[in-house]
């Protein structure tokens, strides 16, 4: 038992349970079951499952397909309020800007954190009146369109099978690959032409172009992806928002060589 969790016992508040259960998560143990968590706490399961679904619903942790638990995108976002602005979105920001009111669609950064899609930085063309699923902050599933398949096509075997094994391909939309072989395919096919375009993979009538952002260990580190409604983004655009897009992740990983060499 943590210090954190006998504090919590004689405090018995829910805000203590809640960064008692939060705490126990370390680099060696990224993933905890309930019953972990509920040892930990020094309370019943069933308890424990309470506040876990509590913090599950805002964000903060989230559930795979065996029932472990992690943390969520939510505190990834925190962690960067707190540290300030990320390195990469000070470089892709001003980029993106450009794209967005080049094409008058949204343009969004976008990483692979914790099993799921988050979305770092969102960019709105001036006069933006289409919402659509990807939003600043919000998370999406491992297949869900163009900005979390080039977020994913470049990684390692093992790790990709792990993912798979945690979490399940969720369907999005009528159009949302779920057949894990079918997703296979599909991200070599990604990895084969450097970029990926969606139709109605996430909103019916939406349509996505991302390419990746490499670090400087040639690791896909984040997709930067242009969306909006199909019948807005004309057919002759694509190319060159495929160009635009890949001119702005080879300026931004440029700049993050010179900052991993300045330090």
């Amino acid at each position: 038992m943590s210090d954190r969790g006998a504090a919590v016992r004689e405090g018995n508040s829910t805000a203590d349970r809640a960064l008692a259960i939060l705490e126990m998560f370390s680099h060696e143990r990224p993933v905890l079951s309930a019953r972990e968590l509920a040892a930990g706490l020094g309370v019943a399961r069933s308890t424990a499952y309470r506040y876990l679904q509590t913090l599950v619903s805002a964000g903060y942790l989230r559930e795979g397909a065996d029932g472990g638990f992690q943390l969520g995108g939510k505190i990834v976002e925190l962690a960067e309020v707190a540290r300030g602005r990320h390195h990469l979105v000070d470089l892709a920001a001003p980029r993106m800007t450009t794209i967005a009111t080049r094409f008058g669609q949204t343009v969004l950064l976008t990483k692979l954190v914790a099993g799921t899609i988050l979305c770092v930085e969102q960019e709105d063309p001036p006069a933006q009146f289409v919402r659509l699923s990807y939003r600043r902050g919000g998370q999406m599933a491992l297949n869900a369109g163009a900005s979390a398949l080039v977020c994913v096509a470049w990684l390692e075997t093992a790790r990709l099978d792990a993912l798979l094994r945690e979490h399940t391909l969720t369907a999005i939309s009528a159009s949302t690959i779920t057949d894990e072989d079918a997703f296979r395919a599909r991200l070599a096919a990604v990895r084969e032409d450097g970029y990926v375009v969606t139709r109605g993979e996430v909103d019916a009538e939406g349509m996505g172009i991302a390419v990746p952002i490499f670090d400087p260990a040639g690791s896909v580190l984040a997709g930067l992806s242009v969306v909006g409604l199909q019948a807005r983004i004309p057919e002759g655009d694509v190319p060159s928002i495929i160009d635009a897009l890949r001119d702005a992740s080879e300026g931004a990983a440029a700049g993050l060589d010179l900052y991993s060499l300045s330090r």
